[in-house]
């Protein structure tokens, strides 16, 4: 399919690995080129890229507006303009009981997840805005929906990010420019690695087993019995990204093997 795209220029927050990564990775095959930024890019694999020659890095923290903001001005310094942002950067914070989970740990995940896609948005929507066309896209989540009682930060910002994007659509809509979100569940990312070693470790069995306890007791609407594909909401995301979803707007759509339990 051709999703028409070739020759735009996208930014990824969150670029370095997991969902970020494989995004950049579709868009690259369809002629896009890509701007990464992350903090670390330690499981960067550049090779990995049909044309290398389309991919930039860029290291730097969304909480930093000054960091975006140069960014900004080299590409203005190159007569380069992005056209589709998509904002991947978040982390999972601080997990447990309510009660424990301190406001300096509530800030830090609100600084990340929400505030830095405002951050990233804010800074490069007067390009997509000059061209009349553009593309925004946001990664949510099933927790922003079905709410965790361990995790109740992280449910909270993307909880936040639905309602961000929902409400730039109305604003962006009649400016050719779309805002999307996409709601993955338990994807075999960085994220989730870690989340399993945790939880393999607590229960004294093998990471595979760590998996297979966390879908039967905590993911038990999910139809199959694995994590997600990376792939697999990437292919969601460049579906957005392109003119074949040129009449999507103010939509989420969940990846998530039906583990959100209501319509």
């Amino acid at each position: 399919m051709d999703f028409n795209l070739a020759g735009k220029t996208a930014l990824i927050t969150g670029g370095g690995s997991g969902l970020g990564l494989a995004t950049a990775k579709n868009l690259n095959k369809e002629e896009v080129r890509t701007i990464l930024f992350d903090k670390n890019f330690a499981n960067f694999e550049g090779n990995d890229f049909a044309n290398k020659q389309l991919v930039k890095t860029v290291t730097g923290d969304v909480r930093n507006p000054e960091e975006l903001a140069k960014l900004h001005q080299d590409l203005k310094t190159q007569n380069k303009a992005v056209d589709i942002i998509i904002n991947c950067a978040g982390i999972t914070g601080a997990q447990g009981d309510f009660s424990d989970i301190s406001l300096e740990d509530w800030q830090e995940v609100f600084d990340i997840n929400l505030f830095g896609s405002v951050n990233v948005t804010k800074e490069f929507l007067s390009d997509l805005q000059e061209k009349k066309w553009g593309r925004v896209l946001f990664l949510a989540s099933e927790d922003a929906m079905q709410p965790y009682d361990d995790e109740i930060p992280y449910c909270a910002t993307k909880a936040g990010i639905l309602a961000l994007s929902k409400g730039l659509a109305k604003t962006l809509g009649p400016q050719g420019i779309t805002s999307n979100a996409v709601s993955p569940a338990f994807i075999n990312t960085p994220m989730t690695d870690k989340m399993m070693q945790n939880r393999a470790d607590e229960l004294n069995v093998s990471f595979d087993e760590a998996i297979q306890s966390f879908l039967k007791e905590r993911r038990p609407f999910m139809t199959s019995s694995r994590r997600g594909y990376p792939e697999e909401v990437a292919n969601v995301i460049t579906f957005l990204c392109s003119e074949k979803a040129s009449f999507v707007n103010g939509a989420n759509y969940r990846v998530d093997d039906n583990s959100v339990g209501t319509i």
